[in-house]
C-alpha cells in the first residue's frame, strides 16, 4: 500500500515537472513577444506623432471643429490621441499573439477576433470624423440660412441640426463595431421619432402663425397682391 502511494506521488511529481518544462518556454516566448511588441508600438507611436505634427493635423482639426470637442471632453490633441490609438492597437495585437501561444483553450481565437475587429474600429472612427465634419458644415450652413431668413432662434436650430447629425454618426459607428446593435438602433429610432414628433407638435401649436405666413409667402393665392419689383443688379 505504501509502495503504491509513493509511486503515485512520484508519478504526479514527474508529470508536474514535465508540464513545467513544456510550459516554461511558452511563457518566456510570450514575455519576449509582449516586450518586443511594446517596443515596436512605442516606436510607431513616436513616428505617428511626428508625422501628424509635420502634416499639421492639429491645425486641420481646429478648422473642422474636432479640436474643440476633444478639449471639451478633456482629451489630448489630435496627434497625441491618434498616436496613442496606434500604440494600443499594435501592442494589443502582440499581446494577444503572445497569449495565444500559451495554448489556453479559453483564450483560443482571440487573435483572429482582434484582427477582424481592427478594420471595423478604423471604419467606425472614420465615420465619426466624417460625421463631425458634416455636422459642423451643416451647422454653419443652417445658421447662415436661418439668419438670412430671419428665422427665430437660429443658433438653436443650427445646434439641433448638428446634434442630429452627430447622433446619427455615433449610431452608425456603434453599428459598425456591432456594439449592442439592437439596443443602439432601437434607442436611436425611438429618440429620433420622439424628437421629430415633439418638434412637429411644438411648431404646429406654438408656431402656427409663423407656418401660415411662410406658406402664404411661398404659395400666394390668386387674390394676393404681387410682390413689389425689386431692383435688379446690372
Amino acid at each position: 500500500m505504501a509502495q503504491m502511494i509513493a509511486s503515485a506521488v512520484e508519478q504526479a511529481g514527474r508529470n508536474f515537472v514535465d508540464s513545467i518544462a513544456l510550459f516554461l518556454p511558452r511563457v518566456l516566448t510570450t514575455i519576449s513577444i509582449v516586450l518586443v511588441g511594446w517596443l515596436i508600438a512605442a516606436i510607431l507611436r513616436f513616428v505617428m506623432r511626428w508625422a501628424l505634427g509635420w502634416l499639421r493635423v492639429n491645425a486641420g482639426a481646429e478648422r473642422i471643429g474636432l479640436a474643440p470637442m476633444l478639449r471639451a471632453a478633456d482629451l489630448p490633441t489630435t496627434d497625441i490621441l491618434a498616436s496613442r490609438i496606434v500604440f494600443w492597437l499594435v501592442w494589443l495585437g502582440f499581446l494577444l499573439s503572445g497569449v495565444d501561444l500559451l495554448g489556453f483553450t479559453v483564450l483560443e481565437g482571440l487573435v483572429a477576433t482582434f484582427v477582424l475587429f481592427v478594420p471595423k474600429l478604423l471604419v467606425a472612427l472614420a465615420i465619426l470624423v466624417a460625421g463631425l465634419v458634416t455636422a459642423n458644415f451643416l451647422w454653419r450652413a443652417t445658421l447662415l440660412a436661418a439668419v438670412n431668413a430671419q428665422v427665430p432662434s437660429p443658433r438653436l436650430l443650427a445646434g439641433a441640426v448638428r446634434g442630429m447629425v452627430l447622433v446619427l454618426a455615433g449610431t452608425m459607428a456603434l453599428d459598425q463595431i456591432a456594439l449592442a446593435r439592437t439596443i443602439v438602433l432601437t434607442a436611436f429610432a425611438i429618440s429620433f421619432g420622439a424628437v421629430m414628433f415633439g418638434l412637429a407638435i411644438a411648431f404646429g401649436i406654438g408656431g402656427g402663425g409663423l407656418a401660415r405666413r411662410i406658406l402664404e409667402r411661398q404659395f400666394p393665392g390668386k387674390d394676393a397682391a404681387p410682390p413689389p419689383d425689386e431692383p435688379s443688379h446690372l
